[in-house]
C-alpha cells in the first residue's frame, strides 16, 4: 500500500501553516474531505483544513471528540512529546529553531568548530593512505 498515514481519530498532526505553526495537534473529528476538528494542549478545539496538516506517524487511541483532559491524559500515556522528539522530523525541527536563534558569534563559534573538525579528519585520511601506500 502506498499510504502509511491515514486521516483518522487519534492520528497526531503537525501544523505547517497559520498562527499555531509548528505545534502537534490531535484530529479529534473530521468534519468533512477537507477540514478537521484538531485540538490539543495549549490550544482551543477549532477546524483545520487537511492542506495545512502534516500527519505524522504517531497515533493514539481515543474516542471521537474525547474532552480536553481525557485527550491530554491519553497524549502523557502514549508519549507523544518525547516520541516526537526522538524522530527525525522532531529532531530536525528543534535543530532548526536552534539555528534560528543564533547569534553572529554563535555561528562563527560553529564555523570555527566545523574547520577544526574537518582538518582532524583530513589529518587521519592523509595517515590512512599513508599507511595504506607502504
Amino acid at each position: 500500500m502506498p499510504f502509511k498515514r491515514f486521516v483518522e481519530i487519534g492520528r497526531v498532526a503537525l501544523v505547517n501553516y497559520g498562527k499555531e505553526y509548528g505545534q502537534l495537534v490531535v484530529i479529534v473529528d473530521v468534519i468533512d474531505q477537507n477540514r478537521a476538528l484538531v485540538d490539543g494542549p495549549g490550544l482551543v478545539r477549532h477546524q483545520v483544513n487537511f492542506k495545512r496538516l502534516s500527519l505524522t506517524d504517531i497515533k493514539i487511541d481515543i474516542k471521537r471528540s474525547p474532552k480536553k483532559k481525557y485527550l491530554i491524559a491519553a497524549m502523557e500515556a502514549a508519549d507523544v512529546k518525547n516520541k516526537w522528539e526522538k524522530s527525525s522530523w522532531g529532531r530536525k525541527l528543534i535543530v532548526q529553531k536552534r539555528r534560528a536563534a543564533m547569534t553572529d558569534f554563535d555561528r562563527f563559534k560553529v564555523m570555527l568548530a566545523r574547520i577544526k573538525r574537518s582538518t582532524c579528519i583530513n589529518q587521519e585520511v592523509a595517515k590512512l593512505k599513508k599507511e595504506s601506500k607502504a
